[in-house]
């Protein structure tokens, strides 16, 4: 129980690191730790057999059972991994990679589904093979586990490694005429004792087919071997065996025991339940495994950590830096578009109005060109200033990303209205002016004039321009009062296209500055960025960071734990 507790947490972080590091599913590391999780959680104590081709590893399996269980051949036969289970009778599964299992009697159906095909390959379509045995040493709870053969093909050789990691005892079947290669035994070292596996036994085998003075040489080579090979196994058990696999396997199957005692199966048999009696229940023969495969976990998850780390501070530069041109955008906008407000505003302003287009309009209104004088002087201002304003808009919609609220809109249907006396004073010729002439407050609306006719049409540069650019000085004043008093007509008419004028402009004027004040309230924000959390930006990546900065203290923890433990 409190082996369990020693390792179930590590597990669950395990899982859960693997799950954030967002790994391949064909990676190496994802599958070691999905197949160390998994074989914790397993209680059978697991027996692996493996070696390169042709050396013997299937038929000192049959042996082991004693009868015909696995396939064997002069050529390279086993490709798959072969479970052998306890079982009443002599029974097969194949479970397939699209999740179909088949199932039948006898092993006959492994030269179908666990045997390599001619091109020495093995099926893609086979996730494992169990066989059912009745065998007294299986049903201890113990599994035998048949690999293919390596040194052949890259892919036999990833399912073998895979496969090493949650076995409980590893037994390395040799070919006495021709040992391991230093290479070899580097490889070996690289699959067993940088993961964490340290119950390894060597089994020679066809020692029975040297000369005897070549066997003395091949048992000191052997105890090389097995010796650089530091074991964790129990006091007093030794790390090889000499077992000679098919004379064992002959002598099972006739019964003859003295024969099987002179193969060395019999002293092979009796460490093995020596080994398993020991190890069975002891879960502590398992953690260097899940310490190594945790520290590798540790590792990726820290480099993942600071890839993160590094990724999402460039992203702040990268924000600061576009927070610091959007400052220096909003300036400029924010001046640009102010700029153009206020000098439309002070276009706008009245007494520039007055000043600039007051006696223009009387003149205009009196020569019936009120629409002409519109469209030649106020319409172009007013364009001007709205296209200026709406460039300084549209950059900042579009550098800020937001949406254009519209142009400004200035309205120039606006009418002059024009009132006239009540009553006209008589003309110089002394005959009466005909009563339809008395027109009294008659409104000139953009588009339509009054035709005058008599001295009044006579009269442009002698009234309403006249009125409005008039100076008055000492040296002149009598002649001025001659001239005035004799047009008098003419001035009072000038003077109500003078007050037309005025009027025409200041409703203008307040109109406009009230519809450019509504408008720069409602693009103020289109020059400024928009407000985004600190760390919206960063999304996932910031999310992630800190699930493995909080999951890292805790799986280092559960590490440090098992290594001080175990």
């Amino acid at each position: 129980m409190e082996q369990r507790e020693n390792y179930q947490n590590l597990i669950n972080y395990l899982r859960a690191t693997i799950g954030l590091l967002d790994l391949e599913p064909d990676s190496q590391l994802r599958k070691d730790t999905i197949s160390i999780c998994d074989y914790f959680e397993n209680p059978t104590y697991i027996i692996a057999v493996f070696g390169p081709f042709n050396h013997g590893k299937s038929t000192l399996l049959n042996a082991l059972l004693g009868k015909k269980t696995l396939p064997i051949d002069l050529i390279p036969t086993t490709g798959a991994a072969i479970y052998v289970r306890y079982g009443e009778k002599l029974h097969t599964k194949i479970n397939l990679t699209n999740g179909t299992q088949i199932s039948e009697d006898g092993t006959k159906i492994l030269k179908r589904y666990a045997i390599l095909d001619d091109n020495r390959c093995m099926r893609s379509d086979v996730a494992s093979v169990e066989v059912y045995c009745d065998n007294p040493f299986l049903k201890t709870g113990v599994e035998f586990l048949d690999l293919p053969g390596t040194n052949d093909r890259e892919a036999q050789d990833a399912l073998v490694k895979d496969k090493l990691l949650t076995a409980d005892l590893i037994v390395q079947v040799l070919d006495a005429r021709k040992l391991m290669t230093l290479n070899e035994r580097e490889q070996l070292r690289d699959w067993l004792l940088d993961r964490g596996i340290k119950t390894v036994v060597f089994v020679v085998n066809f020692v029975n087919l040297l000369e005897p003075e070549e066997q003395q040489e091949i048992y000191n080579r052997l105890r090389f071997i097995a010796e650089s090979f530091r074991a964790e196994l129990p006091a007093g058990i030794s790390n090889l065996y000499r077992v000679d696999a098919l004379p064992a396997l002959r002598a099972r199957l006739k019964g003859d025991t003295s024969a099987a005692q002179i193969t060395g199966l019999a002293a092979f048999e009796s460490a093995l339940q020596s080994i398993v009696s020991a190890q069975q229940h002891d879960l502590s023969i398992r953690f260097p495994r899940l310490r190594s495969v945790g520290e590798r976990v540790w590792q990726a998850a820290e480099a993942k950590q600071q890839d993160l780390f590094e990724k999402i501070e460039a992203q702040k530069q990268k924000k600061l830096k576009k927070i610091e041109i959007q400052k220096k955008a909003e300036k400029l906008i924010k001046q640009g578009l102010q700029r153009s407000i206020s000098e439309f505003e002070s276009w706008l302003y009245l007494p520039n109005l007055l000043s600039r287009y007051q006696k223009e309009l009387a003149i205009a209104l009196e020569q019936d060109a009120f629409e002409f004088w519109q469209l030649e002087n106020i319409q172009p201002e007013v364009t001007k200033y709205q296209q200026a304003i709406d460039e300084w808009v549209t950059r900042g919609c579009e550098f800020f990303e937001k949406q254009n609220p519209g142009q400004l809109s200035i309205d120039l249907t606006a009418t002059a209205v024009v009132s006239f006396p009540e009553e006209l004073p008589k003309t110089n010729n002394k005959s009466d002016r005909n009563p339809d002439d008395r027109i009294a407050s008659v409104a000139i609306p953009a588009g339509l004039g009054l035709a005058f006719g008599g001295p009044l049409g006579a009269v442009v540069l002698g009234s309403a321009g006249y009125i409005l650019n008039k100076t008055v000085n000492k040296s002149t004043e009598k002649q001025q009062e001659s001239k005035i008093a004799t047009n008098y007509t003419e001035i009072q008419f000038s003077q109500a296209y003078i007050k037309a004028s005025e009027d025409y402009l200041s409703n203008f004027s307040a109109s406009s500055l009230t519809t450019l004040r509504e408008y720069r309230a409602k693009v103020e924000s289109t020059a400024s960025p928009k407000i985004i959390e600190q760390n919206s930006q960063f999304g996932s990546d910031y999310h992630q960071l800190q699930l493995l900065n909080n999951i890292l203290r805790y799986l280092e923890k559960e590490i440090n734990l098992i290594k001080y433990k175990f």
